[in-house]
């Protein structure tokens, strides 16, 4: 998630990021877990270099501590903007000597400072197809606009709100008899899978950022 900050439109091919992932979270952190799974069992050519949540009640933290992971905790409630919890966030994830942020299920908008920080390294997942239904409560919007299909967009942040270059998706059916509960449910599942898998494909290179667009020469 982030905020308006206007850049230029781009062609250039990004460079492949280092390995070690810096993972924000905000609540139970089942994302945040399976990224770390994958790269304890070797299934990601990664390293979980920290953790970080935003909420210190936040039940995934007990979760990653177990996993014996790094694990931070700073509430945003202690700064008085958006642009010093980021620099906050930014100090730690250098102290870490992080490569590629994470966003798994982190509810804050990101500032320029993050942006700036981190061009080009920053991945968000979103409960829904996007461009369709960003913001909050994807799955209520869904269900209200009729959708037969839903899913879930793991994608490159820039300067405007779940909008960035697309790296993967997964899509669900949606049933006439579905409620946002059972049909985040079923989601998740997806995120659980295309969030590491992104990851996966983002270290392996080889992409192109056209106007926008996110391009990948060769096969996946």
């Amino acid at each position: 998630m982030n905020e308006p900050h206007e850049h230029p439109a781009r062609d250039l091919e990004l460079p492949v990021p280092g390995r070690r992932l810096g993972i924000l979270f905000s609540g139970r952190g089942t994302n945040m877990m399976q990224l770390v799974a994958a790269t304890k069992d070797g299934s990601l050519d990664a390293d979980t270099a920290v953790v970080l949540s935003n909420r210190p009640r936040a039940p995934g933290i007990e979760t990653a501590r177990e996993a014996g992971v790094p694990v931070e905790v700073l509430s945003h409630r202690r700064f008085p903007d958006r642009e010093s919890f980021d620099r906050a966030v930014v100090a730690i994830l250098r102290r870490y000597e992080v490569d590629l942020v994470c966003l798994a299920g982190f509810m804050r908008i990101l500032s320029p400072v993050m942006l700036e920080a981190f061009p080009y390294r920053i991945v968000n997942l979103h409960p829904s197809l996007l461009p369709s239904f960003p913001g909050l409560k994807a799955h209520t919007q869904a269900l209200e606009r009729g959708v037969k299909v839903s899913g879930a967009t793991v994608h490159l942040v820039d300067q405007y709100l779940d909008h960035g270059p697309i790296v993967m998706q997964g899509a669900v059916p949606v049933r006439d008899d579905d409620t946002p509960e059972t049909l985040a449910a079923r989601v998740l599942e997806v995120e659980h899978r295309i969030l590491p898998e992104a990851v996966r494909r983002l270290r392996r290179g080889g992409y192109r950022l056209r106007n926008r667009s996110l391009i990948r020469r060769g096969p996946d």
